[in-house]
């Protein structure tokens, strides 16, 4: 006579939305002497194959872990959209992870707000990566290069990756949204025929963000876009260009330091120093002969050099002891 006894079995996640892998309890057949053993030795000896049977049900999909991670999860269009992906190697062996022409072993679905998964640009390529056994490997990826987000509106995104020898199916990570948002114009001035130099400001939450960003006046896309960091308005940002036609950008940071921030032509990031006002009035941007761009008025602000001077200062309390009372 047959009974039935319970065995508690890992399930594999359906979804990015469902958090991951599960467990399930599924009921399986058993003789009833194994239910009624005569010693309880016996009967642990004859369970051992159907505990081994629920250990092993699981799926492949507890070999590999993958997570995604953001920083924040607001943007301004034109600029980077990083995601981190994490893959932990639980597979019982050291596996090398390697796409080919057709599959990469990573890869990942952007949904628009409309719920319409987004086309890549191109068909993106990771180079090949070993995972120890019990290790975890992390890389940072540029979605606003893969997919084009150049639109104002909420986006999810998921990750899946292949184990080696996989195309189609693989291990799916959790699901992140974001949203992509314009900033308005703060300045702006068109140089030559296929260049315009703008600042931005966007005002995310409770804190007012400054972007500076080349546009391409021919395509009307952003060459590069870059976040210079939450900024003070009750002293105006200054901008001048110079003789390269580099932007300089001078903005307030704290109350008595400003942040002077360096563009090239091609919308890279050159350069930001920290300033301090000196003896006379704020810090300003100054054009000297030759077109170069200068900071006056300021002192350079090293705040990790300031501290530490503040911690070799010595306190009453340092005092050598042979200083009689």
């Amino acid at each position: 006579m047959l009974v039935q006894i319970s065995v508690l079995c890992r399930e594999a996640a359906e979804s990015p939305e469902s958090g991951g892998a599960g467990w399930s309890v599924s009921w399986i057949d058993v003789p009833e002497q194994v239910r009624y053993a005569s010693s309880p030795m016996t009967g642990l000896r004859s369970l051992l194959p159907l505990v081994l049977l629920g250990l092993f049900v699981a799926p492949a999909s507890a070999q590999i872990d993958v997570r995604l991670q953001m920083s924040r999860n607001t943007f301004v269009a034109g600029e980077p959209v990083p995601v981190s992906i994490s893959v932990t190697n639980n597979s019982g062996q050291d596996l090398v992870f390697q796409g080919n022409s057709r599959f990469g072993w990573i890869d990942f679905t952007v949904t628009s707000n409309r719920g319409v998964p987004m086309t890549p640009l191109g068909q993106p390529t990771f180079g090949a990566v070993k995972i120890q056994l019990g290790q975890t490997m992390t890389k940072t990826i540029d979605i606003a290069r893969l997919f084009p987000m150049q639109s104002m509106g909420n986006y999810s995104i998921y990750g899946v990756v292949r184990m080696p020898g996989q195309t189609t199916d693989g291990f799916i990570s959790n699901r992140l949204l974001f949203n992509i948002n314009t900033a308005r114009p703060y300045w702006s001035q068109k140089v030559g025929k296929d260049r315009e130099y703008r600042v931005l400001n966007f005002t995310g939450g409770k804190k007012n963000m400054l972007y500076a960003q080349v546009i391409n006046t021919r395509t009307g896309s952003p060459l590069q876009t870059h976040s210079l960091g939450e900024v003070l308005m009750f002293r105006k940002p200054s901008v001048a260009l110079d003789n390269r036609q580099v932007m300089h950008v001078l903005y307030l940071i704290g109350p008595t330091a400003w942040a002077h921030a360096r563009v090239g032509a091609d919308g890279s990031l050159l350069g930001r120093e920290l300033h301090k006002r000196g003896n006379g009035p704020d810090p300003q941007l100054v054009t000297v002969a030759g077109g170069i761009v200068q900071v006056a008025n300021s002192i350079p602000y090293d705040p990790k050099a300031e501290a530490e001077a503040r911690g070799r200062v010595r306190k009453a309390s340092d005092r050598p002891s042979f200083i009689f009372q």
